[in-house]
């Protein structure tokens, strides 16, 4: 398969990119191809102002997989081991999640399958996630004697310690509605209401300013890493920045003067 073939991709007109995982027989993994083409994909639409937000979805009973076992595997028959390859596929699977936080458009998790171990850290990584009612969520790299420590990561940027230890400890399958409970999914939905659900989130989500979306979200991720003192002067200063922005100011006479403000993502 090439990396097209792996992610899918769709630009509506109202600037809302759906990418697709489609490695259906590999259960959506996340195989050294499959992190290339998502890598490849989010750079690309930060970067092209015809997008506006991100819908990442799945075909398949699995939404991910996590990593691909088989392939790791198979990596272990270098001189060394495997240390270099699993050391590279770590790095790239880190970009990537790292990338879709980075990522100046929003990032919304559409949710159908199972999503285990960095399928699960590839949700938590997005901006909000939507879940079908039988989606299920695990991290369970306990069972095979290698703890989800990279899952860790966005797992407990998004719930509470307990709750995530306890993922992480158990390795057990959780339902969408607990997901939702513990603050992993935004929302459970009926299956056949949720891509009509996330597509409307996301073209209200569109039809904000740009400029204003992209500031929001990077001050978002970078002020909850801060003391509280230090996050107050970063986010004052960044109102400061946001007040003198052409979109703003357009924003702000639009709704003093009750008419639709008209955005040039500035």
């Amino acid at each position: 398969m090439t990396s097209s073939d792996f992610l899918l991709r769709e630009l509506s007109d109202e600037g809302v990119l759906r990418l697709t995982l489609n490695d259906v027989k590999r259960r959506n993994a996340l195989s050294e191809a499959m992190l290339g083409a998502l890598g490849t994909a989010f750079e690309e639409a930060g970067k092209d102002p015809a997008v506006r937000v991100i819908i990442l979805a799945a075909n398949g009973p699995a939404f991910c997989a996590g990593h691909d076992l088989k392939e790791m595997t198979a990596g272990r028959e270098g001189d060394d081991g495997g240390e270099a390859y699993f050391a590279k596929i770590m790095t790239m699977c880190s970009v990537v999640m790292q990338g879709i936080v980075n990522c100046p458009k929003p990032v919304i998790a559409e949710v159908t399958g199972i999503a285990t171990a960095a399928g699960c850290q590839l949700i938590a990584s997005c901006d909000l996630a939507i879940a079908a009612e039988s989606a299920q969520f695990s991290t369970p790299g306990v069972h095979i004697g290698l703890f989800c420590s990279t899952p860790m990561v966005a797992l407990s940027r998004n719930v509470v310690n307990k709750h995530a230890m306890e993922m992480l400890l158990n390795g057990d399958m959780i339902s969408a509605a607990r997901a939702a409970e513990i603050g992993l999914v935004n929302r459970a939905l009926a299956k056949d209401a949720l891509q009509e659900a996330t597509g409307e989130v996301a073209r209200k989500i569109a039809s904000k300013s740009s400029m204003t979306l992209a500031t929001g979200k990077r001050a978002f991720y970078a002020q909850r890493e801060m003391p509280l003192a230090e996050a107050y002067d970063y986010a004052s200063q960044v109102m400061v920045e946001n007040m003198l922005a052409r979109d703003a100011e357009e924003g702000i006479g639009a709704f003093i003067e009750k008419r639709q403000p008209q955005w040039q993502d500035a």
